[in-house]
């Protein structure tokens, strides 16, 4: 039998427990009421969350109930994996997921790193007003629409657009570029670099004045250059964010543009141009083959979420950094 002094000494750290609780959540509720108005800063973005993000996913249950346009918008009869099994053996589905899987392994080899190298170079430039400008230009693109980013490509890229009026310039022939399905995805690469390279270097240029300047000033001492400081404090000063932002890339691998793709697609290059989104669109909106369209839209988010979990395990696992 334990002596009594040994007894009583757990007793009031078993009843402090939810003491303690109870005064953590005090704390907060005073913190809370301190500062009421920048928390109701939060109150539009929840409501915003709240209608438009997690009150349609309701709807994700007509992937497993059949609906009819006009009928219930929870579907008329449950139907079970019926839709799930169609998409599995069209053979259509699994080449637009072969084109989502190419363009978006494309899309992360070569527009991730953009921003990145663009930062790393800013970061260099010791002449202010030349920063400022690249700064500017490189921005541009983002602030346009769409559609008109759409429009140049189109235009750059036609039979007597510029390319090609280049092109028989130096004595060749011109290229049908959004008539062959082979030239789609360099376009399309292209063009996204050029568009999203100045604005994502923005993060990592707000990361690159958070890193300690003596950690320069000790490697000029030791004799390194410029090369050896980017590679041994800047790019390990970034490497948070870095991670952070390829972990948000990888879960967003089936999101490939749809609103360029669905502008500058045609018929003639299907073969490399259609994408899951694309097809989605001319399925569930075109076709009415609404549950169909939700079960591969399920489908997709699934695979989203199991490729963020896993990129922010292995984030975690060998680097220490990661989404949580």
């Amino acid at each position: 039998m334990k002596p009594l002094a040994e007894v009583s000494k757990h007793i009031p750290q078993e009843i402090s427990v939810p003491q303690e609780k109870r005064k953590q959540w005090t704390l907060k509720l005073k913190l809370v009421r301190k500062d009421w108005q920048l928390y109701s800063l939060l109150l539009l973005p929840i409501i915003y969350l709240v209608i438009f993000k997690y009150i349609p996913m309701i709807g994700n249950i007509i992937a497993f109930r059949r609906f009819m346009p006009g009928g219930s918008i929870f579907g008329e009869e449950w139907v079970g994996l019926h839709y799930f099994k169609m998409f599995v053996h069209d053979a259509t589905f699994w080449h637009v997921f072969k084109n989502t899987l190419m363009l978006s392994s494309l899309t992360l080899l070569f527009v991730f790193p953009a921003p990145i190298i663009i930062a790393l170079l800013l970061n260099e430039i010791r002449s202010t007003k030349f920063k400022k400008f690249v700064q500017t230009t490189s921005y541009l693109p983002h602030f346009l629409s769409m559609v008109i980013i759409s429009g140049m490509i189109l235009q750059l890229s036609a039979s007597n657009g510029a390319i090609n009026a280049l092109i028989q310039f130096f004595g060749g022939e011109p290229i049908l570029f959004m008539q062959d399905p082979k030239w789609f995805r360099p376009i399309y690469i292209a063009s996204e670099v050029w568009q999203t390279m100045g604005w994502g270097a923005i993060l990592y240029l707000a990361a690159l004045t958070n890193i300690d300047e003596s950690l320069y000033e000790a490697a000029r001492m030791d004799g390194a250059n410029r090369w050896k400081q980017t590679i041994h404090i800047t790019i390990p000063g970034i490497l948070p964010t870095i991670i952070v932002l390829l972990i948000l890339n990888i879960g967003n691998l089936l999101a490939v543009g749809f609103e360029k793709i669905l502008l500058i697609y045609n018929p003639l290059n299907y073969e490399t141009s259609d994408v899951i989104s694309t097809y989605l669109f001319r399925v569930g909106l075109q076709s009415s083959n609404f549950s169909y369209a939700t079960a591969i839209g399920l489908f997709e988010a699934i695979v989203g979420l199991v490729l963020v979990y896993s990129a922010n395990y292995f984030s975690k696992k060998f680097t220490d950094n990661g989404l949580w």
